[in-house]
């Protein structure tokens, strides 16, 4: 077994553990001064913008709903079976276009009977009319031939060729001959047999509208699009049979906010987008409704647009945007350079010529998407600090005067598509 023996000069270690000591101890304070004597100052990656002038638009956006331009339910004036139908769901018809038929036959027979109605009406009027002008006539050759011949008696009296009961009995004659020619003048108004030709015409207009009902015909021009019988059915009273809608332009009506409808007007630029459309329809404000709804306290806002090869379809959600003004020389910079703090007052960050970020308040006007206007607080030409501002905003204000930012340039978005 191997033996320790003790060292002759036991202080002599004790000196050297104490100098090892102090000596390490001093190594640790002489690194930690080190460490803060050479701490570099923060640096943070940023990307920049330049503010540039350039125009915005104020966009007023809703959800909204399909709706044709026109429609027509079709319902029938007249009670009967459906006799054809000429056309389908989906058909495309014009205005005017016959589109089915009803079972007829009993309107027909009451067509006809009226028609005969009328028909002899018109010659009972015919006739009477050509007797009291016959009448009237021969009353007026006897009127005539008795004024004559009194007037001729008359002479002869003076004349003393003639008794005085000649002139009296011609007098007498042509009294009565104006009596009849009266007569004859009142019978020739033939009121009673014009009466009687009115109300056989009424009978047969009447009927031939009730034939004309057995027609149906489209209002508009259109597309079929409900048919719910079949024909030998007999639609209810009120029932429409056929339903045309007019989908060649769409009215999208959506419901907006009073404060964004109050930026709105008919004619204004709008667009109409579907989650299945590619390109969004180009339209106007076609009403901006005056009085709110009721229920949702919102105003009703109508875009109006042609419908290319009828994609949409009545009854779809869609979205509208109206652009309701326009700021032709804005300062504009992205929405992702913009700080909002808790009491809702809005900064970013500039750089300096020395790349030093200086914190700036400023006040915001139209939003856009991504794209915010400034009214106050930069100009055009200054750098605005957009990727990193989130970093910048959380340095203590001490550290934020040594803080050091490396600008970095944008990459391309088709290469940041690609990772």
């Amino acid at each position: 077994m191997r033996q320790y023996r003790p060292l002759p000069f036991p202080f002599v270690r004790l000196a050297t553990t104490c100098t090892g000591v102090l000596g390490v101890t001093a190594l640790l304070l002489s690194g930690c001064s080190s460490k803060e004597e050479g701490e570099a100052s923060p640096t943070v990656t940023v990307q920049v913008v330049i503010a540039k002038p350039t125009s915005i638009d104020r966009i007023v956006t809703g959800n909204a709903v399909i709706f044709p331009r026109d429609q027509a339910s079709i319902v029938p004036k007249i009670v009967a079976p459906v006799k054809t139908f000429y056309v389908d769901r989906g058909s495309h018809v014009h205005a005017g276009e016959l589109l089915a038929e009803l079972e007829n036959q009993d309107l027909a027979g009451a067509y006809a009977e009226n028609q005969g109605g009328y028909q002899e009406a018109q010659a009972n009027y015919d006739s009477a009319q050509q007797k009291a002008a016959q009448d009237l006539a021969l009353a007026k050759q006897q009127l005539d031939a008795a004024q004559k011949l009194y007037e001729s008696r008359e002479n002869l009296l003076k004349q003393g060729a003639i008794a005085a009961r000649d002139v009296e009995d011609a007098h007498i004659s042509m009294t009565q001959a104006q009596d009849q020619y009266a007569l004859a003048q009142k019978q020739f108004d033939l009121k009673a047999a014009e009466a009687q030709l009115t109300a056989a015409k009424g009978k047969v207009t009447s009927a031939q509208a009730q034939l004309d009902y057995a027609k149906i015909t489209s209002p508009i021009d259109g597309v079929i699009t409900d048919r719910p019988f079949y024909p030998g059915e007999t639609a209810p009273s009120g029932s429409p049979i056929l339903t045309v809608m007019d989908i060649s332009r769409i009215i999208a009506k959506a419901h907006i906010a009073q404060d964004q409808a109050a930026l709105l007007k008919p004619g204004e630029t709008a667009t109409i987008s579907a989650l299945a459309q590619e390109e969004p329809l180009k339209g106007k404000v076609a009403l901006v409704s005056p009085a709110l709804d009721p229920n949702s306290t919102t105003v009703e806002v109508w875009v109006e647009a042609v419908n290319p090869g009828e994609r949409l379809k009545p009854g779809a959600s869609v979205s509208v945007a109206v652009v309701a003004s326009t700021a032709p020389r804005a300062i504009v910079i992205p929405a992702e350079a913009l700080l909002t703090a808790a009491d809702g007052t809005t900064s970013v960050f500039l750089l300096s010529s020395g790349d030093k970020p200086v914190k700036q308040s400023v006040k915001i006007g139209i939003r856009n998407g991504d794209d915010v206007q400034i009214t106050d607080g930069i100009k055009a030409g200054d750098r605005v600090v957009t990727v990193g501002a989130f970093e910048l905003n959380n340095e203590d204000p001490d550290v934020l005067k040594k803080t050091a930012v490396e600008v970095q340039t944008p990459k391309p978005a088709d290469e940041d598509d690609t990772k």
